[in-house]
C-alpha cells in the first residue's frame, strides 16, 4: 500500500512534466490545400526507426556521445539504431539524462486524510473566475472535445486541467512520451555492462501536512499554463505528428526547425508561485539544479573514459543556453550529425 500512496501523493505537488517528458508546441497553423481545404492528416510513423543521429562532444581523445530524445513520439513507433548500440558497445560510462523529483518521504502518510480536493481552486472557484474571458471561451471546445462537457473538470486548478488536457491530446492523436525510447537505452547499456551515472536528485517536502494544507488554501498563478496549452493545441496536433514523424526517421533538417514554445515555463512559473515553493524556496530552481549536476556528472565522465555516452532532450541539445551549449562554452568541441 505504501508504495502506491506514495507516489500518488508526490503527484500532487508536480504540476509539470519531469525534465525528461519534454514537450513540443505547435505555434503555427494546420497547413491548407490551395483550395483552402485541410490537408490529409498526417500519418504517423510506424515500425523501428532510427531517430536522429548522435552529437559528438569531444576534448582530446575524450569523446562522449549525445542521443536527443523528443516527446510527443508516434504510439506505435519501435525505436531501433545499430548505429547507437555499437557506440553503446565501445563505451565505459552511461549519463543518465537531466532530471530531478519532488518526494514526500514516509511522513507523506500523515498528509493522506487531507488530499481530498488537493486539485481543486480555492474558494469554490471555478476556472471562469480564474481564466480571463478569451481564454475561457478558447477552453470551451477544448473540454466538449477531449473532456466529454464533464463540470466536475471547471473547479480544477487550471495547472491540473492543462496536464490532463494535454494528455489527452496526445492520446487522441496517437502520440505517447519518450519512455520507450530512454528504457531501450538503458537496456542497451545494461546489456553492454556500462557503468551508469544517474545525475538526478529529489527535493523532500519538509512537512507534508502543512504542504497539502496551505497548497489546498492558497492560490497559484497558473492561469498562463492553461492558456499556453490551449495555445499549442489550438494550432493543430497535426503539426506535432509532422515533427514526432521528422524525429522518428532522422531528418535533422527538420529537427532543427522543432519550436518549442512557453508552455513549459509557464507551467513551471506556476509550480514557483505555489505556497509550497514559498515554504521551501530551493523548489524555485529545480530545473538550474538538474543542468548543474548533469554538467559536473558529464564532465567527470569525459575526463575518465574514452567513450561516453548519455541521453539528453533535443530541445536542450539546440538550446543556445542548454547543457550541451554550456559544454561548448567550457571549451569542448560539439559537433551535430552527419
Amino acid at each position: 500500500m505504501l508504495k502506491r500512496v506514495l507516489p500518488a501523493l508526490t503527484l500532487c505537488f508536480l504540476s509539470l512534466p519531469a525534465w525528461s517528458q519534454t514537450e513540443a508546441t505547435a505555434p503555427q497553423a494546420a497547413p491548407t490545400l490551395e483550395n483552402g481545404e485541410p490537408t490529409p492528416q498526417t500519418v504517423l510513423v510506424s515500425g523501428s526507426r532510427p531517430g536522429p543521429g548522435l552529437w559528438k562532444v569531444s576534448k582530446d581523445d575524450h569523446v562522449m556521445w549525445v542521443f536527443g530524445t523528443y516527446s510527443p513520439l508516434p504510439k506505435n513507433m519501435e525505436w531501433r539504431s545499430r548505429d547507437v548500440e555499437k557506440i553503446i558497445a565501445s563505451s565505459q560510462e552511461y549519463v543518465k539524462p537531466p532530471s530531478f523529483g519532488i518526494g514526500v518521504g514516509r511522513s507523506g502518510l500523515t498528509a493522506l486524510p487531507f488530499l481530498m480536493g488537493i486539485t481543486k481552486n480555492p474558494d469554490g472557484a471555478e476556472l471562469k473566475d480564474v481564466l480571463t474571458p478569451e481564454v475561457y471561451a478558447r477552453w470551451q471546445p477544448m473540454k466538449q472535445k477531449y473532456f466529454a462537457n464533464d463540470n466536475s473538470v471547471e473547479r480544477e486548478r487550471p495547472t491540473f486541467v492543462a496536464s490532463q488536457l494535454y494528455s489527452r491530446a496526445m492520446k487522441q492523436a496517437g502520440l505517447v512520451g519518450d519512455d520507450e525510447v530512454r528504457k531501450t537505452i538503458g537496456k542497451l547499456a545494461d546489456k553492454h555492462k556500462l557503468k551508469f551515472t544517474d545525475p538526478s536528485f529529489t527535493v523532500s517536502v519538509k512537512d507534508p501536512l502543512k504542504a497539502v494544507r496551505d497548497f489546498k488554501k492558497s492560490a497559484m498563478d497558473d492561469a498562463a499554463c492553461l492558456a499556453k496549452t490551449i495555445d499549442s493545441l489550438d494550432a493543430d496536433v497535426d503539426v506535432m505528428r509532422a515533427r514526432a514523424n521528422a524525429w522518428a526517421v532522422g531528418e535533422l533538417d527538420e529537427i532543427r526547425k522543432l519550436d518549442f514554445a512557453e508552455r513549459r515555463a509557464a507551467c513551471a512559473h506556476a509550480l514557483g508561485t505555489s505556497s509550497l515553493a514559498k515554504d521551501q524556496p530551493e523548489l524555485k530552481n529545480l530545473r538550474e539544479r538538474a543542468a548543474a549536476q548533469w554538467l559536473a556528472a558529464a564532465e567527470k565522465a569525459l575526463a575518465s573514459n574514452a567513450s561516453t555516452f548519455t541521453v539528453v532532450p533535443i530541445n536542450d541539445i539546440l538550446d543556445p543556453k542548454g547543457v550541451i551549449a554550456a559544454l561548448q562554452a567550457k571549451g569542448y568541441t560539439v559537433e551535430p550529425p552527419k
